[in-house]
C-alpha cells in the first residue's frame, strides 16, 4: 500500500538531516585506502529542483524517512519547507509545476530490481502546502477491473505536458490502446482536470504518437509514425482541419523532427535542411516549408533542442558542443549567465528560471567533469548564492579525475572525437587502460559531466577513453551515417584507432589494455577481442548483443517488429541478403577465436539483449578458452537497478582488472 504523508518539517532541522546524512555517508565511503563502490553508484540523493512560475517556491525532491525520494516545496519567502509528496514504497520520478499553486507527479520503485517492477507510474496532483492531494490515474497494471474508484483513470493513462503558460489547473494525457510489440499503438489524447478528475478527449488523427499544443492548450500540431514514414499534420485555425505539412522517410537526410510549438506559435523543428550538422530552425506552418535561417546552429555538433521560453517567446537554446553551453537571446538573461559563470568558473551552470517571476530568485544546476550536479539557488539583487543540495553529496571532487575531449583521426581520414580520463594524481603515461564503447549505438556516449563508471575506473587508476566512433550521433550526418552496415567494421576499426592513439601519446602501456562495454558496447568489446587480441587484453561484456541474427530470431525480445522490418535491414543489415557479412561479424560464430580473458554479466529477465545471448556465447567460448568468468543476474534486466547488484558487478570488474592489467 502506498501512503501518502505530508508534513511539515523546519528548515533548520531538513539542514541537519541532510548534513548527517552526508557525514555518515562520507565517513563510511572512505574508510579505506580507496573509495567504496557504493560511493558511485548508489542512486542520486538530492535528484532534482524546480522553480514555480513565479519564483516564489522551489521544488527539490530528497529522501524520506523510508529512504524514499520525496518532493519538499520551499517557500522562499520564509525559507520554510513542506514535504507535498512522500511515499512508504514508492519514489517520486516526474514531477512539475502546474501553475503558482499546483504541481503534478509520477511515482516508481527506484529500489526495485527490473523483475519486481510490476507497476506503472500512475499520476497524482497536490498544491504547494501540501493540500488537494489527489490520485489521477491508477498505478496496478489490470487489464480487466470490475470497477475504479471515481474519476481514477486506468493505469494506461501517461502524462504527455503541461500549459505552456503554467496556468490553470489541466493537463495533457495520452491513454495508449493497444499493447505490445508488434500491435500499431493508438493513442486516445485528453486535457485532465487535476482538482476534479475530469477528461476531455481531443480531436486528433488516428496513429499520432507525438503531440504539440499551442501556449492557450489547444493541439495544434502531431507526429505519425508508420514504418519508416514521418507524416506531420498541423490543425489549421483558419479551416479548423487538420492537414498535411510534411512527409518523409525518417532514415533520410530530409527529415526534420519538431521540437515545440512556442509561446509564440512558432513551430520548432531540428533539421540537417541539407547540410551535414542538425541545427534548429523555424517552420513556416502557411506555406509548409522551413524557413532558411536557423535559429541556432553549429559547424562541428548537431543542435537538436533544449529550447528556453518564458510567457511569449523563445529566451535562449541550451545544447550540447564539447561540453554543454546555453546561448541566450535575451539580453538580462544572457548577462545573468556571464555573472553566475564569473562566480561559479568552474562549473557548467544550468539556470532555471520562473516564466514569470516575481523575485529576485533563480535556480542553478552546476555540475562538471568531477562534480556532480550540485543545486544552488541565486539572488539576483543581492547576489548571493545559497546550496540547496547535491546529488551525490560524499563525492569529493578532488580526488576526481578530470575528462578531455580529444580527436583521434580514423585510418580512413574519419574524425573520432573521443574522450579521455586520466586518473587523479598519476603521470598520465604508461598507464593501464579501459576503453569504454558506450551502447546504443546510434546515440552520443559521452558527456563532459560526472559520470560514476568512468570514475569509478580512474579511481583504481586506470585510463578511461570513450571513442564517438562512427554511427554515433551529435556530430552530423556523415558521421551517423558512415556507421550504417559497420557493426565489426569500420565500427571497430574506430574504437581500436582511439586506442592506438592512446598507445601513440604515451598514455597508455600497450600490454595493459582491455575493452568494456554494454549492449551494443558489449558486442564491441567481443568483437575488439576477435578483431585486435594484439591491442585488447582482456574484456568487459555487460548485456552486450552476441549475435546479430539473434536480434532478428529472438522473440522474447522487446525489438518491435517495424524496427526489425524497416531500420534494422537497413542499419545493421539484412538477416538473409547479407546473412554471410553477419556471421562474419558475429562474436557467437567467432567464438573459437576469443583467447583473451572474459567477463561477462548478463540480467535474467533483460528484454532488450535477451540472457540467451550471453549463455549462447558463454559456452561456445569456455571450450577453448578457461579463462571466463560469468555472473547472472536473475532480477535484473539491460542493465543494474539494485545497488547490490552494482557494487557486486563493478567488485568483479575491479577484481579483473587487477588480474589482468593492473599494477602487479
Amino acid at each position: 500500500m502506498i501512503l501518502y504523508s505530508p508534513r511539515c518539517v523546519t528548515l533548520q532541522r531538513l539542514i541537519r538531516l541532510l548534513l548527517a546524512a552526508t557525514l555518515f555517508l562520507t565517513m563510511s565511503a572512505w574508510s579505506g585506502t580507496l573509495p567504496d563502490a557504493e560511493l558511485f553508484f548508489k542512486n542520486a540523493n538530492f535528484s532534482g529542483a524546480k522553480l514555480s512560475p513565479n519564483a516564489k517556491f522551489v521544488a527539490i525532491r530528497i529522501p524520506n524517512k523510508e529512504h524514499r525520494a520525496s518532493l519538499v516545496v520551499l517557500d522562499l519567502a520564509t525559507m520554510t519547507p513542506q514535504t507535498v509528496a512522500s511515499f512508504e514504497v514508492a519514489d517520486v520520478v516526474m514531477f512539475q509545476w502546474i501553475n503558482d499553486e499546483r504541481l503534478i507527479l509520477n511515482a516508481g520503485d527506484l529500489q526495485a530490481a527490473q523483475a519486481d517492477i510490476n507497476d506503472a507510474p500512475g499520476l497524482y496532483a497536490v498544491n504547494r502546502d501540501g493540500t488537494e492531494f489527489r490520485q489521477l490515474v491508477e498505478r496496478n497494471v489490470e487489464y480487466l477491473k470490475s470497477g475504479l474508484e471515481a474519476n481514477i483513470l486506468p493505469w494506461n493513462n501517461f502524462f504527455i505536458a503541461a500549459k505552456q503558460n503554467q496556468t490553470g489547473n489541466d493537463v495533457f494525457i495520452g491513454q495508449i490502446e493497444g499493447y505490445g510489440k508488434n500491435v500499431d499503438q493508438f493513442w486516445q489524447v485528453k486535457t485532465l482536470n487535476t482538482r476534479n478528475g475530469r477528461t476531455v478527449t481531443l480531436d486528433a488523427p488516428a496513429y499520432a504518437n507525438e503531440w504539440f499544443f499551442d501556449k492557450e492548450g489547444t493541439l495544434r500540431v502531431v507526429v505519425i509514425r508508420q514504418g519508416r514514414m514521418r507524416t506531420v499534420q498541423y490543425s489549421d485555425p483558419s479551416t479548423g482541419q487538420w492537414r498535411k505539412l510534411a512527409e518523409f522517410d525518417f532514415l533520410s537526410k530530409d527529415a526534420f523532427e519538431p521540437i515545440t510549438l512556442g509561446p509564440d506559435n512558432v513551430l520548432y523543428v531540428a533539421s540537417n535542411n541539407g547540410k551535414d550538422k542538425t541545427a534548429i530552425y523555424r517552420f513556416d506552418l502557411e506555406h509548409n516549408r522551413l524557413l532558411p535561417d536557423a535559429v541556432v546552429s553549429s559547424a562541428k555538433y548537431d543542435i537538436d533542442g533544449g529550447l528556453l521560453f518564458n510567457q511569449d517567446r523563445l529566451v535562449g537554446v541550451r545544447y550540447e558542443v564539447d561540453g554543454e553551453v546555453t546561448q541566450w537571446f535575451d539580453p538580462e538573461m544572457a548577462a545573468l549567465q556571464k555573472t553566475i559563470d564569473r562566480l561559479l568558473p568552474s562549473t557548467t551552470n544550468r539556470i532555471d528560471f520562473g516564466i514569470r517571476a516575481e523575485t529576485p530568485y533563480v535556480v542553478i544546476d552546476a555540475f562538471s567533469d568531477v562534480l556532480p550536479h550540485t543545486f544552488l539557488l541565486f539572488n539576483k539583487e543581492t547576489k548571493k548564492i545559497s546550496r540547496l543540495g547535491a546529488s551525490h553529496p560524499d563525492i569529493e571532487s578532488k580526488k576526481m579525475s578530470k575528462m578531455d575531449l580529444v580527436h583521434v583521426t580514423a585510418r580512413d581520414g574519419m574524425d573520432i572525437p573521443t574522450y579521455v580520463t586520466i586518473p587523479n594524481g598519476s603521470s598520465g603515461k604508461n598507464l593501464p587502460m579501459v576503453v569504454l564503447v558506450h551502447g546504443g549505438p546510434w546515440v552520443r556516449g559521452g558527456f563532459w559531466q560526472w559520470e560514476p563508471e568512468v570514475q569509478f575506473l580512474a579511481s583504481r587508476g586506470y585510463v578511461v577513453l570513450q571513442p564517438e566512433f562512427r554511427g554515433s550521433v551529435g556530430y552530423g550526418y556523415q558521421h551517423f551515417h558512415a556507421g550504417w552496415k559497420q557493426w565489426g567494421r569500420a565500427m571497430q576499426d574506430d574504437v581500436a584507432d582511439a586506442a592506438k592513439w592512446a598507445i601513440a601519446s604515451g598514455i597508455a602501456d600497450p600490454q595493459r589494455i582491455c575493452i568494456a562495454g554494454a549492449s551494443y558496447g558489449g558486442y564491441a568489446t567481443l568483437m575488439g577481442l576477435v578483431n585486435n587480441p594484439d591491442i585488447f587484453r582482456c574484456g568487459i561484456d555487460w548485456v552486450g548483443v552476441t549475435d546479430i541474427d539473434l536480434l532478428y530470431s529472438v522473440k522474447w525480445s522487446d525489438t518491435n517488429d517495424v524496427q526489425k522490418k524497416y531500420g534494422m535491414p537497413v542499419m545493421i543489415g539484412d538477416p538473409v541478403k547479407e546473412a554471410e557479412q553477419l556471421k562474419a561479424v558475429s562474436p557467437l560464430v567467432q567464438a573459437a577465436r576469443i583467447k583473451q580473458p572474459l567477463l561477462l554479466a548478463y540480467g535474467g529477465v533483460d528484454e532488450r539483449v535477451p540472457e540467451i545471448h550471453g549463455e549462447k556465447l558463454y559456452k561456445a567460448v569456455k571450450v577453448g578458452n578457461p579463462d571466463v568468468e560469468w555472473v547472472s543476474y536473475s532480477d535484473e534486466g539491460h542493465g543494474w537497478r539494485l545497488l547490490k547488484n552494482k557494487v557486486d558487478f563493478w567488485t568483479r570488474v575491479e577484481k579483473f582488472l587487477d588480474r589482468n592489467i593492473g599494477q602487479h
